[in-house]
């Protein structure tokens, strides 16, 4: 017998998928006609219907449930914005020392020596997983030409910081160690990750440099949490409603750190780093209906500052979580397009 939450999860991504391919008028007519409108900016009428269907389908506030729950209804939502996977020439199932799953793509199969994202999944270091980023590493792999390597790090709050940072750092120096063994080169090893996963490739990218040895060759920041001491503007600005809320991430936080002391550890919060010369070059991408948009962006002004090569893109109509709707999402997919196209050429 099929399982209810497979047969939601099924209709949510067909009802996704179709509303993919109607015209802007449509969206915007079956989302209300009025467009929202907040900070000088307009949501994408693509958005604000699948926020409207998000509501309909009865989403909860991740604040609201257990942590076990809230990895769950994640799984259920990243289920239906996946689309179709994009095939790869490999899919391998790793266990890197820790032990710590991973899983690595391959996009094409030919003996030319490729570079390697290795990406830490979203989730606020509470819910998320291999599958639940799944899309994004294909899209990455596909579209960039790299190899991937997902990473499954240790989870709170069953494992509180620094758990977390210790198995993306242990991970990093993992693939550089054993790149040439993978058949890739061990020379363009980048990192990347969206929200705490960007998070965590900006502090193994700070840590990395700190304490010497092979350091990444790029960072792809998307969404990224920089600093969990505060809370900028855009927190008040979208607070709730547009998928990530305030709420939420005050749990997130509350599970992930052990006390207060925590939030001012740049290895929690990388904005707070007291020097960020020699970082390697950067790529951040924020969402403009977003409560990490500020922060993301102040930390992309503190790398050019300390002389960093960075390109920072702001996705005005988007909101958090676009990187895991390229199979649903044309704006998704030409934000996610961009960077990859970067992380192409910054690894070729």
């Amino acid at each position: 017998m099929i399982a209810p939450s497979t047969v939601r999860a099924w209709a949510e991504g067909t009802l996704a998928r179709t509303i993919a391919h109607l015209p802007p008028g449509v969206l915007r007519l079956l989302a209300g006609g009025r467009p929202v409108q907040r900070d000088g900016l307009e949501l994408d009428a693509e958005v604000q219907l699948a926020l409207l269907l998000l509501r309909l389908s009865g989403h909860r506030d991740l604040s609201t449930l257990t942590p076990a729950t809230a990895r769950a209804e994640l799984e259920r939502n990243a289920a239906a914005f996946a689309g179709r996977p994009a095939p790869m020439a490999r899919v391998e199932e790793l266990v890197l020392p820790g032990p710590i799953p991973a899983r690595l793509y391959v996009p094409t199969d030919d003996a030319r020596m490729r570079g390697l994202l290795v990406y830490y999944h979203g989730g606020g270091w509470v819910v998320g997983s291999l599958a639940s980023h799944d899309p994004a590493c294909r899209f990455l792999a596909r579209e960039a030409g790299v190899a991937v390597l997902s990473v499954d790090y240790r989870l709170a709050p069953e494992h509180r910081f620094p758990a977390a940072v210790e198995d993306a750092v242990s991970a990093f120096r993992w693939a550089v160690r054993e790149a040439a063994s993978l058949g890739l080169d061990p020379a363009r090893v980048g990192v990347a990750g969206d929200s705490a996963g960007g998070n965590l490739a900006a502090v193994v990218s700070q840590v990395t440099v700190r304490e010497g040895g092979p350091r990444p060759a790029l960072q792809l920041l998307v969404y990224p949490v920089t600093d969990l001491s505060t809370r900028h503007a855009s927190y008040e600005l979208f607070a709730e409603g547009f998928f990530l809320t305030a709420s939420e991430m005050d749990w997130y936080r509350g599970h992930y750190l052990p006390d207060e002391a925590g939030a001012l550890d740049p290895r929690a919060s990388p904005l707070l780093a007291p020097d960020l010369h020699g970082q390697p070059p950067a790529i951040v991408l924020t969402a403009g209906f977003d409560v990490l948009r500020d922060e993301g962006e102040a930390y992309a002004r503190r790398l050019e500052e300390s002389g960093v090569a960075v390109r920072l893109r702001r996705n005005p109509g988007a909101i958090h979580g676009f990187a895991n709707a390229t199979g649903i999402s044309r704006s998704a997919c030409t934000a996610m397009a961009e960077a990859a196209g970067w992380v192409r050429e910054l690894l070729a």
